[in-house]
């Protein structure tokens, strides 16, 4: 059996070591995961450029870890209802699971979590609290999802950008059967918006993105999307007049924002709903102040809603929606990189490297 285990550790702004810790002992309540993979997203980027999260000290990156149960407690076992060899997935939070919110099933708001995965730092034993690492450990608290193991590991990788894709613009925003949507950023969550609009019958989508995202684009009419829009270079479209054009005038009935740092979508997004739509932001911004002006709100009678993170209910929709096999998920996954590449794999989504290729990128720790 491995006594130390290596992981991918940031101590600081675009600065990542490997080191090594001691293997995890699991008890009765707890297990060690086996990571096979973990996903990076737009908000990976942003924490490695040190823009946004409040942890300064050294931690275990990666918040979208799933693998094989390694090792489990029986108390575990029958807690989670999975065995030794189970694929699961994790979810980020780490909930108290005894507070009001928890109990009213509102864990994502618990106040007394102590951990989380991707964001606790190494000083908390044992460490191992992140997916850029050959094994991750399994709380007692940990809210985790079993996955089918013959789905090939870059597939079953998505599941959280998927669930981002499903909570937003299906469970926040409500679209339905018939409904118009239109998602502003054409990232690996944008994307999943597609397909989770889609699915559940929606009627027309509008993905927006960058000259430099004409590979994306291209994925999200392959996926479902009925126009895309370029938004910058030298002939920029005018988002809510093009929106408006295609919808007789009525503009749509929802608008998921996901783009990273910028502020227009926010007013693209309002301009492009109907009267009486909604709007949901899920783009962070880094804590910038963000100029919104509350009359187009009032008068235009939206609903706007943030959107924090993937829910248990949202990842299950996902995870059924990976397993179906009903979208080309394998068109999405461009870059499989291994541990001791984590910050190139990060820079390759970012899209700092030479490589300007990549929609989903993910870590496998036994990737050489």
């Amino acid at each position: 059996m491995t006594q130390m285990v290596r992981a991918a550790v940031q101590t600081g702004p675009r600065a990542i070591e490997m080191r090594e810790f001691a293997r995890p002992r699991v008890g009765a309540d707890d297990g060690l995961l086996r990571v096979e993979a973990n996903g990076i997203c737009g908000s990976d980027i942003e924490i490695y450029r040190g823009h946004i999260g409040t942890n300064r000290d050294p931690f275990i990156p990666g918040h979208e870890p799933m693998g094989i149960i390694e090792e489990l407690g029986e108390r575990a076992a029958e807690r989670w209802g999975v065995q030794v060899g189970d694929r699961v997935a994790l979810e980020v939070i780490v909930p108290c699971r005894a507070c009001h919110d928890c109990l009213s099933g509102r864990y994502q708001a618990c106040r007394f979590r102590k951990y989380g995965h991707g964001v606790t730092g190494i000083d908390v034993e044992p460490s191992l609290w992140g997916g850029f690492a050959e094994y991750l450990y399994l709380s007692p608290n940990t809210v985790l999802h079993k996955i089918d193991k013959t789905l090939p590991v870059e597939i079953a990788a998505m599941y959280n950008p998927l669930g981002a894709g499903v909570r937003w613009a299906v469970d926040l925003g409500e679209v339905g059967l018939g409904d118009s949507l239109l998602v502003l950023g054409a990232g690996q969550r944008g994307l999943a918006a597609v397909i989770a609009a889609k699915a559940a019958g929606a009627s027309q989508v509008f993905v927006t993105g960058l000259e430099s995202d004409a590979h994306k684009l291209a994925a999200a009419r392959e996926l479902g999307a009925d126009h895309t829009f370029v938004v910058d270079g030298d002939d920029p479209v005018d988002v809510a007049a093009a929106v408006h054009d295609l919808t007789d005038g009525r503009g749509v009935d929802v608008a998921l924002e996901v783009t990273p740092m910028a502020a227009k979508p926010i007013t693209d997004a309002m301009l492009a709903t109907r009267h009486g739509g909604r709007v949901v932001l899920a783009g962070l911004k880094g804590h910038r102040e963000i100029p919104i002006t509350t009359d187009l709100i009032i008068n235009r009678a939206l609903t706007i809603k943030g959107a924090f993170g993937v829910d248990s209910t949202a990842n299950k929709k996902a995870i059924a929606l990976l397993e179906s096999g009903r979208f080309p998920l394998e068109k999405l996954h461009t870059h499989t990189f291994g541990l001791d590449e984590v910050g190139v794999a990060i820079e390759t989504l970012a899209g700092e490297t030479d490589d300007k290729t990549a929609i989903h990128v993910s870590v496998h720790p036994s990737f050489a």
